[in-house]
């Protein structure tokens, strides 16, 4: 008798072996939020240009330093007088 009453009755489900089975309703229940907090570290390489200029300066200090030279001169003079000139021979 309680088999038949419960297989009417709404709340129940389908009648399986000759037993009704009560079908139960799934309860959804309010989600729960689960906060997942993740660090990522990244390298950024950074490229700072630096230029160098160089300036050489050049210096020239000068000295003077004296060179002395000679020069020579041979002068002949010939002295010839005129009256000797019978004399060679």
């Amino acid at each position: 008798m309680f088999n038949q009453n419960c297989c009417n009755n709404n709340m129940f489900g389908m009648r399986q072996n000759g037993c009704c089975q009560r079908q139960i309703q799934e309860v959804v229940e309010p989600t729960i939020n689960k906060c997942v907090e993740r660090v990522f570290e990244h390298e950024v390489p950074h490229v700072c240009p630096i230029h160098t200029h160089v300036i050489n300066k050049h210096v020239y200090n000068h000295t003077y330093t004296p060179r002395f030279s000679c020069s020579e001169e041979n002068q002949i003079i010939n002295n010839d007088c005129g009256k000797c000139s019978g004399f060679m021979n």
